[in-house]
């Protein structure tokens, strides 16, 4: 017996009924040997871990653009809060803790440079739309070239936790096509980013502790440990009690999921739609605006993985899976190369 099938029998032992087990994946799009030691999730995280555009998501913003304070949130560190906190919620609901990060670890490899930013510009430019989730699922199946071709031949149960990790409660019909672990990283996903937005903002000095609305921090706490511990416990308490009910749906208690909402929104007005935000948001549009038009009109410029791409699947295509895959500091540079005159005489 491999020691992969002694973790599977393991899974078979251990997790909860309700749990993904690997034995019983769907598969994969293109069907592989069986590794010797890890089990297929085990397998998708550390394909995702070494690729390409995982590792550029340290250098793409969260919320504040190229901030000069190394202690900021990025993409890459907001990827790992999202990690650590589904992670803890998968193993108190003895859910499988090896898809979850799995799906943890892809689910913004699609995100653009300058945060959400980038992806409006994108969306309102890409005939038929731009969304980060969809695009982490082109990013992992199409744009990385993984061994035997494109994409790294992700197992169905990550792509599709992938996929559908965007928006807070969903519909029941909804959840079909995710598994109980899928549910869990796209609460983490929010659980963390309000969290620690929260935290960068008054590093920031754009928010005030006592700005934060009393009536969301009596209920889930008045520091940023205390919020995701209030967050953590509920959502295991209250989702134990609902699969105990026969409604395998993963979720907040009422009161719990009403402050969090609320907090939410007071970011959304107050710090993601605020003057600070909005100043650099402005710079950030022309940049991509303009890397989009010289790309359409000279696509030519473009590397050439992007030039087949733009050949096969359109010129638009082509532009848009360049510049999303850019690092804010790389989109930054390529603008400046293209626009800043630069001195040939030598010194």
């Amino acid at each position: 017996m491999t020691i992969r099938a002694e973790l599977e029998n393991l899974e078979e032992k251990y997790l909860a009924p309700y749990a993904t087990f690997s034995a019983r994946s769907k598969g994969r799009e293109r069907e592989e040997m069986p590794d010797a030691i890890r089990t297929c999730f085990m397998r998708d995280r550390d394909r995702i871990i070494h690729s390409k555009s995982f590792r550029r998501l340290k250098h793409k913003t969260q919320v504040y653009i190229s901030p000069d304070n190394d202690h900021y949130r990025t993409r890459l560190t907001h990827t790992l809060e999202v990690s650590q906190i589904s992670r803890t919620i998968g193993k108190a609901l003895g859910l499988n803790v090896d898809l979850i990060e799995a799906i943890a670890l892809g689910h913004d490899v699609g995100h653009t440079p300058f945060s959400h930013t980038g992806e409006d510009v994108l969306n309102r430019l890409l005939p038929g739309g731009f969304r980060h989730n969809e695009n982490s699922v082109r990013v992992l199946t199409r744009l990385e070239q993984g061994r035997n071709g494109p994409g790294l031949n992700l197992t169905w149960e990550t792509l599709a936790g992938i996929l559908h990790h965007s928006g807070l409660e969903k519909p029941a019909e909804e959840e079909k096509d995710n598994t109980l672990e899928g549910q869990v990283v796209r609460f983490a996903d929010k659980i963390a980013y309000i969290q620690h937005d929260i935290d960068d903002s008054i590093r920031a000095g754009v928010l005030q502790t006592e700005d934060l609305p009393q009536e969301y921090l009596q209920v889930l706490g008045y520091d940023h440990g205390s919020r995701i511990t209030t967050l953590v416990e509920d959502i295991v308490e209250n989702s134990r009690w609902n699969i105990e009910s026969g409604d395998l749906r993963i979720n907040l208690s009422p009161h719990v999921s009403a402050a969090m909402k609320g907090l939410r929104a007071f970011l959304f007005e107050n710090v993601y739609k605020g003057p600070l935000c909005m100043a650099e948001r402005q710079k950030a549009v022309y940049v991509v605006e303009f890397l989009y038009d010289y790309y359409l009109k000279h696509y030519e410029m473009l590397p050439e993985f992007y030039q087949e791409i733009a050949r096969e699947e359109g010129i638009e295509r082509g532009v848009v899976d360049y510049i999303s895959g850019m690092t804010d500091n790389f989109c930054i540079a390529t603008f400046r190369k293209l626009v800043v005159p630069r001195s040939y005489v030598q010194t």
